[in-house]
């Protein structure tokens, strides 16, 4: 009964949150009406009809303004993007006759902005099909629960535990409603910006501003089946770069543009680091792609360039056949891919400021054994010094995070080995795996319509588990575990009388 009255202060928010969805999915009725693609108005009305309709039913529980436990704020968001998942799967079930698992898997790639897809054939997909695709990617790259608080009238305690669930950081949590508008208009500026830049390559509005919803978000969907290759078009890939650059910036950063201090946001800590690692990554793969997988200079560079910032970035957006590639430059990109942009922005992985927190804490586990233990080493990070207890504790949930990840890596690449036999290598398997987990998308092909049942299912649990950074979805199955314990428990002693 206690979690029924906690998920009672918050479930309400969810419904609204779902009416907003409904609403917004009518937006690919533009591209329907242009295209005249009218044999998919029943088709693209299952989605805002099934949104609006459970956004109206759960919103009709009374609201209350007391404050639920993060826990509760965490639950809510795991099972909010499950069920996004479950009902933007239901245009690609009645408009391409798709399984609902293998239209689940898009959705969830879509949402999650994966880029992984089940569609055999982009190149005769219905355009309004194609352009769900990318508006999944577009709105789940910002953040479902920011981007709908961007419509709310007033905030309340249970909207801002959601806002910090879907992983914003605490110093953009403070003033939600008047943050995600500034987002949105930040996010719909660069949209607009980028769409404008990206058609100096020469392509057409329509592949443009598909292409820049996708990278900005940092997804990975594409109009044709074979990807970026379809353009052979070294400028477009070269204008896509800063496009998925900007997706992985933290959006703070955009706060500062946003007040016309654009050199600031070149001395952010995070900025430099996230940029350091694109140019040296980016470098290397592209040697070693030369002097490994024999590719001319020029392709080499062009080919890993793209790659490694995709990768890190967790874009996905793809130039060139991996299957090509030699082991080295590959372990490259997924070590880039595991590490992703920076917290706050649109992109995967475990998050480059993790990375930074991880490297300060081990150098100040080292520096503490050489002192006396009377000295006091301290801690600073980003500016600040930090209690010895403060320390521990934010280095301690660091490196959690960053251990669930691996072990998530591990356990998942055990379970595919065991449940699908193939002829891809251990590395080709990890890289995919990592691609699922960081929300990319790059891969070899091996997750594809042709996967078995089980191993679909895996990949729609990492994309899942990626996208809320796997703390949200434990919480929810323990819940679960210990509600089956507790109905046990009240079950047996009714047998023993």
């Amino acid at each position: 009964m206690k979690r029924l009255d906690h998920l009672a202060m918050i479930i309400h928010d969810v419904g609204v949150i779902f009416q907003f969805l409904g609403f917004a999915s009518l937006v690919p009725f533009v591209v329907l009406a242009i295209f005249s693609e009218w044999i998919l108005i029943l088709p693209m009305a299952s989605a805002p009809l099934v949104f609006i309709c459970v956004g109206n039913l759960i919103s009709l529980v009374p609201r209350r303004d007391a404050e639920p436990p993060i826990s509760v704020a965490l639950v809510a968001v795991a099972i909010s993007w499950f069920a996004i998942a479950l009902v933007g799967a239901l245009p690609f079930v009645f408009g391409l006759h798709m399984s609902y698992i293998d239209a689940l898997f898009e959705a969830m790639s879509g949402w999650s902005g994966t880029g992984f897809t089940m569609i055999a054939s982009l190149d005769t997909t219905p355009k309004t099909l194609l352009f769900w695709r990318s508006f999944m990617q577009w709105i789940g790259g910002i953040g479902i629960i920011a981007f709908g608080l961007s419509v709310r009238r007033r905030t309340r305690i249970s909207l801002f535990q959601l806002f910090r669930a879907e992983g914003r950081p605490e110093e953009m949590s403070p003033h939600v409603k008047s943050t995600s508008r500034r987002m949105w208009r930040i996010y719909l500026f660069l949209t607009f910006a980028f769409t404008g830049l990206v058609m100096l390559s020469g392509i057409p509005l329509w592949d443009a501003a598909n292409l820049v919803m996708v990278a900005i978000a940092t997804g990975g969907f594409t109009l044709h089946t074979t990807g970026l290759a379809y353009y052979n078009n070294p400028l477009l890939e070269v204008l896509l770069i800063p496009v998925m650059l900007a997706g992985a910036i933290p959006f703070k950063v955009f706060f500062l543009m946003y007040h016309g201090k654009i050199a600031a946001m070149f001395r952010d800590k995070t900025v430099q680091i996230l940029f350091s690692i694109a140019l040296v990554g980016s470098l290397f793969v592209s040697l070693d792609l030369y002097i490994f997988s024999s590719l001319p200079v020029g392709t080499a560079f062009r080919q890993g360039m793209f790659i490694a910032i995709s990768g890190l970035c967790t874009c996905g957006l793809q130039n060139a056949d991996l299957n090509y590639w030699a082991a080295i430059p590959i372990a490259i990109v997924t070590m880039m891919m595991f590490i992703g942009g920076a917290i706050g922005s649109a992109a995967g992985g475990i998050k480059v400021n993790r990375v930074a927190l991880a490297y300060t804490g081990v150098k100040w586990w080292f520096r503490r054994f050489f002192v006396s233990g009377r000295v006091i080493v301290p801690f600073r990070y980003e500016g600040r010094t930090l209690s010895k207890e403060l320390s521990e504790l934010e280095i301690s949930k660091n490196m959690l995070i960053i251990m669930l990840y691996v072990i998530t890596i591990f356990v998942s690449t055990i379970a595919c080995l065991h449940l699908y036999i193939t002829s891809f290598r251990l590395d080709e398997v990890v890289f995919e795996i990592v691609s699922a987990l960081s929300n990319v998308g790059l891969g070899f092909g091996f997750i594809s319509a042709a996967s078995p049942l089980s191993i679909k299912w895996i990949f729609i649990v990492l994309m899942w588990l990626g996208r809320l950074e796997i703390v949200p979805v434990i919480i929810l199955a323990m819940g679960i575990y210990k509600g089956v314990q507790t109905e046990l428990a009240k079950e047996i002693p009714r047998q023993s009388h």
